[in-house]
């Protein structure tokens, strides 16, 4: 990787700070907004020098598609995962209001690295062994391929579904139950944010 500027390591301590905070990156109004810039444009400058010389992923059509390539780890203690109960319409998944508490468990518990606990509503995922209050393991990753459980985030509403993509422009949601409709998703048209994918399910009762 490149040497960066000051202001450059700014904007990335910026997003680094803000996934800490809230489980998702900022938009360029968020960093304008934390750093004092009087236009998006000085942070979309920034974020494409920060691209060009390696330290984080861009990904066009959507206003977080922002990714570090090394992120910090910022735990103090490895163990606790906090459990987000229902998210409310608008609310960072990971804000303070959604913590319901946090749980003990081992970081290498399931087959990958987590970063917290969903508690599930609804049976939308019920073929899929997922039930309600079922508390799955989310992975925080912009890495989603075909076939995953993902954690989206369209609009003010979050979901969890299956990820199926078929084109550049269209993401299909689908449930894994047939009570239930696929989202299908125009990404020229509305927004859509992947906050990451199930990697495991533990059942408190």
């Amino acid at each position: 990787m490149k040497e960066i500027t000051i202001q450059q390591n700014k904007v990335l301590d910026c997003i680094q700070d803000y996934i800490n905070k809230t489980g998702f990156p900022p938009t360029r109004a968020n960093i304008c907004k934390e750093l004092g810039f009087k236009s998006p444009n000085s942070a979309e400058t920034h974020l494409r020098a920060l691209e060009k010389k390696g330290f984080i992923n861009i990904e066009s059509g959507t206003s977080r598609g922002i990714s570090l390539v090394n992120p910090k780890v910022n735990k103090n203690n490895e163990d606790a995962f906090p459990i987000i109960g229902l998210v409310a319409a608008g609310s960072p998944t990971l804000a303070s209001e959604n913590i319901e508490k946090t749980v003990n468990c081992s970081p290498t518990f399931f087959r990958e690295s987590f970063d917290y606990f969903l508690r599930v509503k609804g049976l939308s995922m019920k073929d899929a062994g997922i039930m309600e209050d079922d508390l799955i393991a989310v992975k925080k990753t912009q890495d989603i391929r075909n076939g995953d459980i993902v954690i989206a985030r369209i609009e003010d509403e979050v979901t969890v579904k299956y990820f199926e993509r078929k084109s550049p422009e269209v993401v299909h949601l689908k449930p894994a139950n047939e009570d239930f409709n696929d989202i299908e998703i125009n990404l020229k048209e509305t927004e859509i944010f992947i906050e990451g994918k199930s990697v495991g399910l533990i059942r408190e009762n």
